[in-house]
């Protein structure tokens, strides 16, 4: 708890910060929803492709501000998508932005699989940056990329189901064709975190490691319950290349 505290501590914004940041890092977490919100009401594209395009921006947009303003800027950010999040939240069942998030099949727990994935996110993100410092980065981008491109390749192709933990009862599936591409997403996002990572760089002694790294990653988010992969998907690929690199 010393820690947690310390991370806090070191790492809250100032007031100016708040002030600066606080009203476009608002806007911009609201206009990415109502993207989604377009998508799916207007467009007509399924649940399992706005939420994830929610879900790549908001993660993006995490790599950033960590990248640029550190730490801080992501509790900017994060304050801001509570905010959007709990409106949604909020309006419930028929609203756009609801609807662009809380998939069909997790009916009668829509609300529970918003929010738990929210603080899933909160809490694997908080681990990350508590354990492993500016490898997190690759949590971030892993968490966004990787772990997003497998509800969206499952929608498209899926055909081999498999059952999918859950805390809730809820039947859920996850399927092969998704877990591939969830590697896929894994590895282009490692690289990625390579490529902006001063400390590690690209050469042939980091990225020897990472197929193995992407293939965990796809092994952690078969075996995540359902609505928690958001933190293991952050905290398993940091470990990895804080072990391995």
């Amino acid at each position: 708890m010393n820690a947690l505290y310390d991370l806090f501590a070191a790492n809250t914004p100032p007031p100016w910060a708040w002030l600066a940041g606080g009203p476009p890092a608002l806007a911009w977490s609201y206009l990415c929803l109502r993207l989604a919100a377009y998508l799916k009401c207007e467009k007509g594209l399924r649940t399992g492709y706005t939420r994830k395009t929610y879900h790549v921006l908001i993660f993006m947009t995490a790599v950033a501000a960590q990248a640029v303003w550190g730490l801080p800027g992501v509790f900017v950010l994060g304050s801001a998508v509570t905010l959007v999040l709990a409106y949604a939240v909020a309006r419930g069942a028929g609203h756009p932005l609801y609807e662009a998030i809380a998939r069909e099949q997790d009916a009668p727990r829509r609300t529970y699989y918003v929010v738990v994935p929210y603080f899933a996110t909160l809490l694997g993100g908080l681990a990350s940056n508590l354990l492993f410092g500016p490898v997190s980065i690759f949590g971030y981008l892993v968490g966004g990329v990787g772990d997003a491109a497998g509800e969206p390749a499952g929608a498209r192709w899926g055909r081999h189901r498999y059952p999918a933990p859950s805390f809730t009862g809820v039947k859920t599936t996850r399927s092969v064709e998704g877990s591939v591409a969830v590697l896929l997403g894994s590895l282009a996002a490692l690289v990625a975190g390579l490529a902006v990572s001063p400390q590690l760089g690209v050469s042939a002694r980091t990225l020897a490691p990472l197929p193995a790294v992407a293939a965990a990653c796809a092994l952690v988010e078969a075996v995540s319950p359902h609505g928690w992969d958001n933190a293991t998907m952050q905290l398993a690929p940091s470990a990895l290349v804080s072990a391995l690199l």
